[in-house]
């Protein structure tokens, strides 16, 4: 298999941060020591994404698990924005194979995020559960997207993996040094993680909603019947 007729789609960036987070991925790749590979990067990634949630579990006994979660956080971005940066830098891309290695590994470091949320005792199962769903929907559309469309969109309005991040470890950072784990809004006291999840839940279904409905009108449009 070769890659002859393959066209690889345009990446599609415009997060707040990314204009300055691609010339550090870039500054780091042109340092990085010949002997690490995209791969090696790859492989980090994910375990940073599969520890985060363990620290996450652990969390649940020790709150130090949440100060964890964030350097495991830094860890997954290193490894999961650098390895393709490394390879467009050395010419050394294999499109079809980082397309879909990259992208089951998110699959993977996703499940693995939400349940260590789940099993922390600091969100609720119904409401990593619906952050799971709606991450893998929103997922598919973007992949569907980027086959039919031909342009993969790494982030949705100003927001990207490296600011969903930010949020998160600012989150973490707010229960570590707080007393208490739960916030009063209209009436009733919720976990902090649970408002916050729900806020993330409802603003991906809507990234969802407006993508589908662009998008479809685009394809639509492109293949119109005589």
């Amino acid at each position: 298999m070769d890659n002859a007729g393959f066209q690889q789609a345009e990446r599609a960036q415009l997060s707040i941060l990314s204009k300055l987070e691609k010339r550090c991925l870039v500054w780091m790749a042109e340092r990085m020591p010949t002997r690490v590979n995209s791969d090696h990067l790859t492989v980090l990634g994910a375990t940073g994404m599969f520890l985060a949630g363990l620290c996450y579990w652990y969390a649940r006994w020790n709150r130090l698990g949440l100060l964890l979660v964030i350097l495991f956080l830094a860890v997954n971005w290193f490894g999961d924005s650098l390895d393709g940066t490394l390879a467009r830098v050395r010419n050394r891309q294999r499109p079809r194979y980082g397309f879909y290695v990259d992208h089951v590994s998110d699959t993977f470091g996703g499940l693995f995020l939400t349940s260590g949320l789940a099993f922390s005792g600091y969100m609720s199962t119904a409401i990593a559960a619906g952050l799971l769903i709606v991450f893998y929907m929103l997922s598919i559309e973007v992949y569907l997207a980027t086959y039919t469309i031909g342009t993969f969109h790494l982030s949705f309005w100003i927001f990207g993996p490296t600011e969903l991040r930010l949020v998160l470890a600012i989150g973490n950072l707010v229960l570590y040094f707080s007393d208490s784990s739960t916030v009063k809004l209209i009436g009733g006291e919720y976990r902090l993680f649970d408002v916050g999840g729900a806020v993330g839940i409802v603003g991906m279904a809507l990234m969802l909603i407006v993508a589908t409905i662009r998008h479809t009108r685009t394809l639509y449009h492109a293949e119109m019947l005589p």
